[in-house]
């Protein structure tokens, strides 16, 4: 079964994203093509329709392969908490809470099951193309390496090297980790890759040549610096905007354990939005839509803003702003926050901004469902749009349980979990109408409230109101300009050699 592996010389030399657009020319020379990450370390995950739980960088892929996003792509996720600490995500459910040596001591069990497992998922596939983690010369982690070359050497995987000249020394560093592998992986290594390249290729090429002759391995090819509208799995690739761009101004709270904050990526595409992320108070000024994003640990984030002083900003901009949070953020937003099991943080009680009359305990079962839902006409009349009744839907990922206090008003119904129908009601919002939470991740990709809030804003500016796109067909459009990007930069007919099939004519 033909298969390959993209490792790079560390993290955010941009593996993922060159792995989307392989997914992406294999599907369309017609072959069917799987993405596959043994182990992700992100805080961006989603949720599958049969409600499991796994990195969203292959979710990406998934869709650049045509695929539905399914657990077997990225079978343990790991979601840190702290510098020292993560929760491991195991087949789409949480395994246990560890410390790096802890996780490190348990490498070895999960090596037969991703064995076995990846053989399972070859036997459905024409080629499957295989994302590795920070960098194969981590000679620290050698022993126990379920990612790199461990992952490599486990399924007999070819593999290419990816270096970043965005950073600088991509030559340095692509040599650099030839030399510290063993004689047997440098034997695996078919090719290498020169990412992010901005300039005349004229001046690179001498130095391309010198490459391969100090390493033996061919270049496959230089991929230019480019900006597309797909999501990142990290933040790590991220440009992360901190000016206002547009008429209208969305500001993201950048919190220390900021996680799936590509909630706001279908902003970015409204053609008169302008998203940005607020890293200190002199950065806040005066938006009109506040984002407060999800977290991985709420109360240490909590304390965050409460120590930078943006806490006291987020109060006083509440009086006249507009403000969402998002699973985390409104949690945040509520009055108190319980941690009585010490889920995320060690702080056993926090008291919240206290805009939305809500109340949150986290407790010891996590909640992670697709979800289909509604506006509830409460707060479809308080924020003085149409109902939506179609078009919205989502995921949920938290630990928190919410209860609404005796001012608490429910923003959303959720009418179907994981395709079983309920009934029961999300988010929370206040009687002025600029006051919102939700545990509902994705609520923007839908186009109804996207578009009706949006709108709303545009409204209050005096803007002209405008009709949003659908973001699943501005993001197929964008994955077919990273496919063809790609394709002409790289030597296809190598690549394809290196697989072992036929390149498509």
């Amino acid at each position: 079964m033909a298969k390959i592996m993209v490792q790079g010389t560390g993290s955010t030399v941009g593996k993922s994203v060159l792995v989307a657009a392989l997914c992406r020319i294999f599907k369309q020379d017609g072959l069917k093509v799987c993405p596959y990450k043994s182990q992700n370390m992100a805080l961006n995950s989603y949720i599958t329709l049969d409600g499991k739980e796994m990195g969203r960088a292959q979710v990406l892929q998934a869709y650049a392969a045509g695929l539905e996003p399914e657990v077997y792509m990225n079978p343990i996720l790991l979601k840190p908490s702290s510098d020292r600490q993560c929760q491991v995500v195991v087949n789409g459910k949480v395994y246990c809470n560890s410390s790096a040596k802890e996780y490190h001591n348990l490498k070895p069990q999960f090596s037969k099951m991703l064995k076995e497992e990846f053989e399972k998922i070859e036997k459905d596939f024409d080629v499957i193309v295989m994302e590795g983690a920070g960098s194969p010369a981590e000679i620290n982690l050698r022993d126990r390496d379920i990612v790199n070359m461990g992952m490599a050497e486990l399924v007999d995987a070819p593999v290419v090297l990816v270096g970043d000249i965005d950073k600088g020394g991509v030559f340095a560093s692509l040599v650099g980790t030839m030399v510290l592998l063993s004689d047997e992986e440098k034997k695996r290594i078919k090719g290498t890759i020169i990412n992010k390249f901005r300039g005349d290729i004229d001046i690179l090429t001498p130095g391309i040549d010198m490459l391969e002759d100090i390493t033996k391995i061919s270049n496959l090819g230089v991929v230019p610096y480019f900006r597309l509208q797909l999501e990142d799995e990290d933040g790590s690739m991220m440009e992360i905007n901190k000016e206002v761009t547009d008429k209208i101004d969305v500001a993201v709270i950048m919190l220390p354990h900021i996680s799936n904050f590509t909630d706001v990526d279908p902003l970015k595409n409204e053609e008169d939005v302008s998203v940005r992320f607020v890293t200190s108070l002199n950065e806040f000024k005066n938006p009109d839509l506040l984002v407060i994003p999800g977290s991985k640990n709420t109360i240490g984030d909590l304390n965050y803003l409460k120590e930078s002083g943006l806490y006291e900003k987020i109060k006083a901009y509440s009086k006249n702003g507009n403000i969402l949070g998002i699973c985390g953020g409104y949690q945040i937003l509520g009055k108190t926050l319980k941690d009585p099991y010490g889920v995320e943080s060690k702080v056993e009680e926090a008291e919240g901004l206290g805009l939305l009359d809500v109340h949150t305990v986290f407790n010891e079962e996590k909640i992670t469902t697709r979800i289909n839902g509604e506006l509830k006409e409460k707060g479809a009349e308080i924020l003085g749009i149409d109902n939506i009744k179609e078009d919205l839907y989502g995921y949920e990922i938290h630990m928190g349980e919410t209860t609404y206090g005796q001012d608490g008003t429910p923003l959303f119904h959720i009418i179907s979990r994981n395709g079983e129908t309920v009934s029961c009601d999300d988010g929370a919002i206040n009687k002025k109408g600029n006051i919102m939470g939700t545990y509902i991740h994705g609520i923007f990709d839908g186009v109804s409230f996207r578009e009706s809030l949006v709108n709303k804003l545009r409204q209050e500016k005096g803007l002209d109101l405008k009709k949003s796109g659908k973001y699943e067909a501005l993001r197929e459009a964008e994955l077919d300009k990273l496919a063809h990007i790609v394709r002409s930069s790289l030597d296809m007919n190598k690549i394809y050699e290196i697989i072992g099939l036929e390149p498509k004519k």
